[in-house]
């Protein structure tokens, strides 16, 4: 039973599966919050390519 014990306390594997359990729920986490800055409509991506062909258009019609 204590050579069972110390097997099991020597056994990384574990430890090195929740690692990168941990290394991929913070990869998520960044993804997700990138998604969600970047598709808001006014201030993200969207709203800065909105802006930027606006701006585009203007100049090529003349209007300011």
């Amino acid at each position: 039973m204590l050579k069972l014990i110390n097997k099991i306390r020597r056994d990384e594997r574990g430890v090195s599966a929740l690692e990168y359990a941990i290394l991929a729920a913070i990869v998520v986490g960044a993804v997700v919050a990138a998604g969600t800055v970047l598709s808001s409509t006014s201030t993200g991506l969207p709203g800065l390519f909105t802006s930027l062909m606006t701006k585009i258009t203007n100049t090529i019609n003349g209007t300011t």
